[in-house]
């Protein structure tokens, strides 16, 4: 059986989290993740030792980048516990790979940096691209079912804790849905905040900040622009596109 732990999370993680972990609404949280995962937990995305993946791969000392999505994927065989990131054999040119990964590829490919060769993100991960959704788990099927059960204060508690504890942090918010999370961004120390609409095949134009200009002629150059930052920050860069050796390190 499963179960749902504040031990699963890393620990430098707990550390940021704090008092938050001892809290009304962290154990709201634990009981309802518990009480979906006692009832059916073939029917949960990612599986319950994924949903701390993205904290387990990108240590809070190593965040340099922090890219927000919403849920989950909720179709079969695609949730690896990191925003916008999918299994490398999912094949580029197939239904299943997501348009919001083709339009982060054709984005990539007009800054300059080359196509993704799949869509597993785990290395970005482990260069400190933090890849949180805000909410960590999804029934199978069902677009936003977790998004009640407590999620909201556990994530709003790491976005809170990383601004105010990390300067010069580079926000990628994309959509509506992750730019609700300005106000605490905003409230940090010297955080940089890059805003565009969402890379779906819905959104990726709209707006009057796209992701892609209409035609995908221009990107938001949101790539460039974070690793012209990290440069003037004394950070290293973002190797956006791992060759295939580099593939192999970041496995």
């Amino acid at each position: 059986m499963s179960t749902f732990s504040k031990d699963n999370i890393p620990e430098d993680w707990r550390k940021l989290l704090g008092d938050y972990l001892d809290s009304d609404a962290w154990n709201t949280l634990q009981s309802n993740l518990q009480a979906v995962l006692d009832a059916d937990p073939k029917m949960i995305r990612p599986e319950p030792s994924h949903f701390f993946k993205a904290l387990a791969l990108t240590s809070v000392a190593s965040t340099k980048v922090v890219i927000l999505g919403q849920d989950p994927y909720h179709s079969p065989g695609l949730a690896q516990g990191l925003a916008f990131s999918i299994p490398k054999n999912i094949p580029t040119n197939s239904r299943e790979f997501p348009s919001s990964l083709r339009n982060i590829s054709k984005a990539l490919m007009l800054e300059g940096f080359g196509n993704l060769p799949n869509g597993d993100l785990q290395h970005w991960a482990k260069q400190g691209v933090l890849l949180l959704n805000t909410a960590l788990s999804v029934r199978l099927g069902e677009a936003g079912s977790h998004a009640n059960l407590g999620w909201k204060g556990f994530v709003d508690q790491l976005i809170s804790g990383l601004a105010f504890q990390k300067p010069h942090l580079i926000w990628m918010l994309w959509g509506g849905h992750a730019q609700s999370k300005l106000p605490l961004i905003e409230a940090g120390k010297d955080q940089v905040i890059l805003q565009s609409s969402h890379p779906s095949g819905l959104g990726v134009y709209k707006t009057n900040q796209p992701f892609l200009e209409p035609g995908a002629k221009a990107s938001c150059g949101h790539f460039t622009k974070t690793n012209q930052w990290l440069k003037q920050f004394g950070k290293e860069e973002i190797r956006w596109i791992a060759s295939t050796d580099q593939a192999e390190l970041f496995r």
